[in-house]
Formats: structure tokens, C-alpha cells, sequence
């Protein structure tokens, strides 16, 4: 028990100190030399030049946008305007075109039939079994209504009545295709209290209102055509009309501060958000419901309900912006260095493992010197060397020991 605490205890103050031994082999020379080219390679074109790693990056860009939609179209019979088909009307970042309505007017407070055929019935009991649905334009009250006595009738709803009827054909309002969206989107990059617009400032009024975006012809235009849009994204208004859909128009903001500030431009790009769901069989599309109250002249209310099918857009803001600084330029040039030495921890790897000669490289990388070899080598002459055998040669410039190709089977 106390050799094997003295031998802990020996082992624990011990010191160990790195011992250069030079190989010379051209194939693990010539491995070293690649794996440190490599690793330069990478640091010099990847993590300097491509991902700036010299730079300070502020993420946490403020954004606002402000929209404006233009154009006329024709639906149901009707003249509709930018009040009449974009929901919200505040401007904002996301909003909806409308394409198609279904409108059911004149609904008062009251009793009457549901019309959706799975509330069809016969007795009372089947409409019972709906009491707690969701599902149905109002409160199931488990009353079936037949008027005529006989035959299948519809089951009872409390709410607004009529009824409505989201099944009846209604033609798309296709001349959304050439609607236009004015886009304002100003940013402020807090850390660098920089900010900019979508938009040069020396652009005119009349430049604005003639322009129409284009990703080669005019990147910088404020102004994009509905058509355009969706044309971007590999689809149509033929297609999203009649059901809907959800468009992203994203726009990034990828600053470097280093260079002149006008070179901090937006870049758009465009996405169908809904298209995991577009060959779905329930749930595709993009609608919603509204309504538009009135009183009669006694004062009873009514409203006129709205069923629409919209394409909802939905304008995000994204990017970063870097500049200069020395901290992360040190701590990257560092890391640089300290990689290039695994160019190292490979060959050693290969010497002393699948090499002929990994015996005689371990023997000469690796020695222990105890007190009592350095006690007994104080004893010979000055001049004398510690554990070096005949044939070894020794560099009494730096220290290290040489191998020559003699030495060992490569």
C-alpha cells in the first residue's frame, strides 16, 4: 500500500517538457505541409475573407415598414378599390390583397336552418349529437326543421340568420396580377448608430411612381408588381386566386461598414410561405371572415358577412452589418496559429502508429529522466551527453535530435 501512495505521489510531481525530434521523411513531411496549408488555406479564404472574422457584427437591427397598395379591379359585379380589398388599412407589414368574397347580406340576430349538408337530418336526436360543435354558422339548438314533413330537413342554428353559404361559385377578382405594393423599410443598426432606407434619396418623385422593381433592370425601385411577385416565387394569380395563399417578401440588409456606406444596400428575395400545405386536401389557401354593421331605423342591428380568400403578404426584415475591430481580429489570428499545429498532432499520429519505424520514433520522442540519471551524469565528465547513443546527431543550436532515414524503417 505505500509503494503504491508513494508511486501516485511520484507520478503526480512530475514535470514534463517537449523534446524536438527532427524526421526525415518526405511522406510525412510532405502530409505536414498540406494539412498546414490546408488550415492557412481556410483561415486566409474562409474565416477572414468570406466571414469577415476581423469584424464586430451587430445583429439586432431595428426595422419599420410602411406599405401602400394601387390598383383597380373588377369583382362580382363591382368596382373595387384599395379600401375595398386590402385588409388591414394601416400600411403596415403584413397584409392581405382579397381575390375572392363571399358575401352574405342582411343577417339579423335569430333562429333558422343550417345549410351546410352535414347538418342535414331527419329527427331531432340527429341534430342533438351536434349540440357542442364548432363547426356549425351558429349554436346547434337540436331542433330538426322540415317544412315539409318529409324528406331530410336541416338542424336548428341560434346566431345570425341567413344562414351562410361558403359553397356558392364565385369568379376570382384576377386583375390583383396588376396591382402595385410600395414598400418604405428604413433600418437602424444600433451598435454602429447606422441607418438607412430600401431606397436611394436622390431618387425623384417622378422616378417613384414610373419605376417597377427588378432584380437586374432596377434593384433599388420601391415599387413591386403583384404579378411579379408571384412570379418570383413560381406561381400565379390564376393559381392562389381562387383559394389564397401566403407570400414572404424578405428583405436583407448584409452591411460592411468598412466600405463606403452607399454600398449598404437591401437585397429582396421572395417565398410562398403556405407551400408545405398547398396539396393538401383541408386547410390550403388563406381566408378569413368580416363583417359591417348597421341599425335599421328602429335601431334592431344587421350586418352583411364577408368570407375572403386573400393572398396575405408579409414583409420581413433581416441582415447584420460588421466593422472592423481589433479584438476579434487577435482572437482569430491566434486561433489561427494554434491550428496550424495540428498539422503536427496528425504526423505524430501517423509515426507512432502506422509507420514501420513508430518503435524507434516513440524511443526517441519520448524519455524519462529520473534524479538518479542526472545525479550519475554529474559524476562523468563535463563533456558527456545523457542516454544519447552512437550515430544519434544533436543540434546544439536548438536542441532537438535528429533522425536520419537510416535510423529508422519508413
Amino acid at each position: 500500500m505505500g509503494s503504491v501512495m508513494y508511486s501516485c505521489v511520484t507520478d503526480f510531481f512530475t514535470y514534463e517538457t517537449t523534446k524536438s525530434v527532427v524526421v526525415k521523411s518526405w511522406s510525412v513531411g510532405i502530409i505536414n505541409r498540406i494539412v498546414q496549408l490546408l488550415i492557412i488555406t481556410y483561415f486566409v479564404g474562409w474565416v477572414f475573407i468570406h466571414e469577415k472574422a476581423y469584424q464586430i457584427v451587430d445583429t439586432g437591427i431595428e426595422s419599420s415598414v410602411i406599405t401602400k397598395v394601387k390598383g383597380f379591379g373588377h369583382h362580382h359585379n363591382r368596382v373595387m378599390d384599395v379600401a375595398d380589398y386590402v385588409i388591414p388599412s394601416q400600411g403596415v407589414g403584413v397584409f392581405c390583397i382579397l381575390t375572392r368574397v363571399i358575401i352574405t347580406e342582411n343577417q339579423f340576430q335569430g333562429k333558422c336552418p343550417e345549410v351546410a349538408s352535414k347538418f342535414n337530418c331527419e329527427t331531432d336526436e340527429q341534430c342533438q349529437q351536434y349540440l357542442n360543435t364548432v363547426l356549425s354558422n351558429g349554436v346547434i339548438t337540436g331542433t330538426c326543421l322540415n317544412s315539409s314533413g318529409q324528406g331530410k330537413g336541416q338542424c336548428e342554428i341560434e346566431g345570425w340568420c341567413p344562414s351562410e353559404n361558403d359553397t356558392v361559385e364565385i369568379e376570382p377578382m384576377l386583375d390583383v396580377e396588376n396591382f402595385t405594393i410600395f414598400i418604405k423599410n428604413s433600418i437602424r443598426f444600433p451598435l454602429f448608430n447606422v441607418t438607412r432606407g430600401n431606397f436611394p434619396s436622390s431618387m425623384t418623385a417622378e422616378e417613384i411612381k414610373t419605376c417597377i422593381y427588378h432584380p437586374e433592370r432596377n434593384p433599388f425601385c420601391p415599387i413591386f408588381r403583384v404579378g411579379d411577385v408571384l412570379s418570383f416565387t413560381g406561381q400565379s394569380v390564376e393559381n392562389l386566386a381562387q383559394m389564397g395563399a401566403e407570400i414572404g417578401i424578405n428583405i436583407q440588409w448584409r452591411c460592411n461598414l468598412d466600405l463606403d456606406i452607399q454600398h449598404c444596400v437591401p437585397k429582396y428575395s421572395f417565398t410562398r410561405l403556405d407551400a408545405p400545405f398547398a396539396t393538401n386536401a383541408v386547410s390550403k389557401g388563406y381566408n378569413f371572415r368580416f363583417a359591417k354593421y348597421y341599425k335599421t331605423e328602429n335601431g334592431t342591428e344587421f350586418r352583411t358577412l364577408h368570407k375572403a380568400f386573400a393572398i396575405r403578404f408579409d414583409v420581413m426584415v433581416t441582415g447584420h452589418a460588421g466593422k472592423f475591430n481589433t479584438i476579434p481580429t487577435l482572437i482569430n489570428i491566434v486561433a489561427a496559429f494554434t491550428s496550424v499545429g495540428l498539422g503536427t498532432v496528425l504526423c505524430d499520429i501517423i509515426l507512432l502508429n502506422f509507420l514501420k519505424g513508430a518503435k524507434q520514433y516513440k524511443a526517441k520522442k519520448f524519455e524519462e529522466v529520473s534524479d538518479a540519471q542526472i545525479e550519475a551524469c554529474l559524476t562523468q565528465s563535463p563533456g558527456s551527453e545523457l542516454s544519447f547513443r552512437a550515430g544519434i546527431k544533436r543540434s546544439y543550436d536548438s536542441g532537438a535530435v535528429s533522425l536520419a532515414a537510416s535510423d529508422q524503417r519508413i
